[in-house]
């Protein structure tokens, strides 16, 4: 029997979403250009309505027979994606309108990848994770070429389009092997199957097509060169959103679907390798960029490692550190994106490093905004990515991943080079030829980020808390 309240409860933010992107199909069409300029701000209050509608629906539910399970560790991650890809669509109006290419697409495009997202993060079934996988795959495919008479979005679009199918198949074929050999699509039909080599290997398919997604190592070589060519909007939509719902769709899974009592040994292996390789590779290719955005998206790599080690410590251990320090990476990475959106000159958008030179003799407070940001993804203390990193370490130490902690400490030496030397560079270096001004809300973020971060930081233990309780919500 169809229970319009369970459908409600676990699904409501989703049932937003659909609605206003069909309604937004059907307005665009009948209005067209007219409906350019104000669609960005009507989608971003639906995006911050959905994320509300996750707060008000925490506790979630089940809903469609039990192909969707919505939970407080799926909520977490539902109310930081749609609150990161409401503020990437208000920030994408002025670059987009200067570009002329302001298209209500762009927004209808956002909340469906959104609506995928929250497919996936409250899906119990291996049919719906793929569904809305699918949906937020082919949003993001058209989003990364948006502006098509631009030659590097254009072959951003089709570098992602041509890795991400070629992702999406490994997983499908994942998926297949886990049905055949254990005879369900569900979550928990999955987790009470008796372990066997075939599921095992339907499992590691599926963690690699998984990895891809967040941009992990070896499925990482695609971040780079989309970061660059992408329209820097997007990319501070991809590097935020879809990176929280994605790694906790992952920890999901593994904490799900493939519990300790089944082949947590196994599948704690596998991400752990993940992991290191993510955090090297991350960190090396890092220090040779001369791009901010190539830079970002080596970071990317190297801090979607970090939360990997989360992972593998497993649900009980790692769980609330997931959460923690992807807020953390997704407050900070908004805002540097943010940052870079609000450096522009009359050749067009200031992406490389030296062209921040002396930032803080000309713009003193976006200096001072990106470096608080700067120590905090780098994980500094006062600022909240210090909580986040120290959560993982702590998580990676509990479950004894020793090697992965002494990687991760090393890693993070590293990375600490290219950060300081972006702060080096805007603090120390003599001033070059100062920046446009830029309108909308680019300049807001940057500084929204930056109180953000330091406000968390002192006033963490709430929201450790409810991450804590939110990963109890996924213990098997």
């Amino acid at each position: 029997m169809f229970d319009l309240e369970a459908v409600i409860a676990a699904f409501a933010p989703e049932l937003l979403l659909a609605s206003a992107g069909l309604l937004g199909v059907l307005v665009g069409a009948v209005f067209k250009d007219r409906f350019n300029t104000i669609s960005f701000r009507l989608g971003a209050l639906v995006l911050i309505a959905a994320a509300g509608l996750s707060i008000v629906y925490w506790q979630g539910g089940r809903a469609f027979d039990g192909l969707i399970h919505t939970h407080a560790f799926a909520s977490f991650a539902k109310t930081v994606s749609y609150t990161c890809g409401a503020l990437a669509l208000l920030m994408a109006e002025g670059f987009l309108k200067r570009h002329e290419t302001q298209r209500y697409e762009f927004t209808l495009l956002v909340i469906f990848a959104s609506l995928g997202m929250g497919v996936i993060l409250s899906a119990s079934d291996m049919m719906t994770l793929y569904l809305g996988v699918e949906m937020l795959s082919l949003s993001s495919y058209v989003l990364a070429s948006f502006h098509r008479d631009s030659p590097r979005s254009a072959e951003a679009g089709l570098k992602y389009f041509v890795l991400g199918a070629l992702a999406s198949g490994i997983l499908l074929y994942g998926i297949s092997l886990v049905y055949g050999f254990s005879g369900s699509t569900s979550y928990e039909a999955i987790a009470a199957a008796d372990p066997g080599l075939g599921l095992m290997f339907g499992m590691v398919l599926m963690i690699t097509g998984l990895a891809f997604k967040v941009s992990a190592a070896p499925m990482h070589v695609w971040t780079p060169d989309v970061y660059e060519g992408a329209p820097s909007p997007v990319v501070a939509f991809f590097a935020t959103a879809p990176k929280m719902a994605s790694m906790v769709v992952f920890a999901t899974i593994m904490y799900t679907a493939f519990p300790q009592v089944v082949a947590f040994e196994n599948w704690q292996m596998i991400i752990g390798i993940i992991a290191a390789a993510s955090m090297l590779v991350g960190a090396f290719g890092a220090l040779i960029q001369t791009n901010i955005k190539r830079l970002l998206g080596y970071s990317s790599i190297a801090n979607m490692g970090y939360a990997l080690v989360a992972v593998a410590a497993g649900a009980a251990i790692g769980g609330a550190a997931v959460l923690v320090f992807m807020t953390a990476y997704v407050i900070a990475s908004i805002g540097l994106f943010g940052g870079v959106l609000s450096m522009r000159r009359e050749g067009g958008m200031v992406e490389n490093i030296d062209e921040l030179s002396g930032l803080i003799r000309r713009q003193p407070g976006l200096a001072f905004a990106l470096t608080i940001l700067l120590i905090s993804v780098a994980g500094f203390p006062l600022a909240f990515g210090f909580i986040g990193k120290l959560s993982v370490l702590e998580a990676g130490w509990n479950a004894g991943l020793v090697p992965l902690v002494i990687i991760l400490i090393f890693s993070s030496v590293i990375a600490m080079y290219y950060y300081l030397r972006l702060i080096w560079i805007m603090w120390v270096n003599e001033p070059v030829e100062d920046f446009e001004p830029v309108e909308g809300w680019v300049s807001s973020t940057v500084y929204l980020s930056a109180l953000a971060s330091i406000g968390l930081f002192v006033f963490a233990a709430p929201l450790m808390q409810l991450a804590q309780s939110a990963a109890g919500s996924v213990l098997p």
